[in-house]
């Protein structure tokens, strides 16, 4: 079983029993009418706010002024707010690229036709383009030390459109407690399952929380929780891993609609040759990760996954 085909097998069996050229422009404009450079001449990159932060700055800035001398116009960047915001902004045409999850993928593809280009691997390596969601708590906290523990407790979930921080640990809490009949909504319902139940913002924002004992329990990407051990934002003694999920495709650069075939093909040639590591340790998350490139096939397992938990 490959790649595409196993990524959530048995999460999904569980379940089921903007111008047009690349650079800015609007979607009134025919494709390849104004140039790379769009009728502004800026070519927008949106970040969600988990690579947003001040220490990833001067690492995005560089890619873009890379970027920028491969395209032949400026290109700048966005932090939107939210998934959701990294959505509406390819819909408009206010972005023209991003950088997101497979579910906020999931939830895009619903509201406009964007396109992954290429997706972060692990040493460049097309078979690690994997990542994981886990359940963490605090080292201090005695009574939680596997997810049968967390009825009763206070959760924080990290966004509404974020896979590891949301999708992904819902579908597998359902799972894990088949005769709750728990769905979606009772899971992200105050007194329901949880105690109270909440959303961080942010993976790193969830990841204090559990230190500080502010929420019991929080679902955090295994390679950002990394990351962060790694940079010092906290101790591996700080918290434990009580749930690791099941393989999920990594984030993909994504092209909005407008953006034409020849300006794409500049992107995937600029992105899977892209050797920056300070992007791939600041940004990304994963020092020696790369782009390699991908389609929607890698992320049907996901669309599907997203397509179930909505329909509880």
């Amino acid at each position: 079983m490959n790649r595409k085909t196993k990524l959530f097998a048995l999460t999904l069996a569980a379940m089921m029993t903007a111008a047009l050229a690349g650079c800015g422009g609007t979607d009134s404009t025919a494709a390849g009418e104004t140039g790379p450079g769009g009728e502004d001449g800026v070519f927008t990159i949106a970040y969600a706010p988990n690579e947003s932060n001040t220490e990833a700055a001067d690492a995005r800035n560089g890619l873009a002024d890379d970027l920028s001398a491969v395209l032949g116009c400026e290109v700048e960047e966005i932090q939107a707010s939210d998934y959701n915001a990294i959505i509406e902004a390819l819909r408009t045409g206010s972005a023209d690229m991003a950088y997101m999850g497979s579910q906020a993928l999931a939830l895009g593809v619903e509201r406009t036709d964007l396109e992954p280009i290429v997706m972060k691997a692990e040493d460049g390596d097309p078979e690690k383009a994997i990542y994981h969601s886990v359940l963490i708590t605090s080292s201090a906290n005695e009574d939680i030390n596997s997810i049968e523990d967390i009825k009763g407790k206070t959760m924080a979930f990290v966004d509404p459109d974020s896979t590891s921080g949301n999708l992904v640990p819902t579908a597998e809490i359902i799972q894990a407690f088949p005769d709750e009949e728990l769905n979606s909504d009772k899971l992200h319902t105050n007194g329901d399952f949880f105690e109270a139940v909440s959303f961080s913002g942010s993976h790193q924002a969830g990841l204090q929380a559990v230190i500080k004992g502010d929420v019991d329990v929080v679902p955090i990407s295994d390679q950002i929780l990394a990351s962060e051990i790694a940079n010092g934002n906290a101790a591996e003694s700080d918290i434990k891993i009580i749930h690791e999920s099941a393989a999920i495709p990594a984030e993909a650069v994504v092209v909005a609609e407008h953006v034409d075939q020849e300006t794409r093909d500049k992107l995937v040639e600029f992105l899977t040759t892209y050797d920056n590591e300070q992007y791939f340790t600041d940004v990304i998350k994963v020092p020696g990760a790369r782009f390699v490139a991908c389609d929607m096939s890698d992320y049907e397992d996901i669309i599907e996954l997203n397509k179930i938990i909505n329909e509880f």
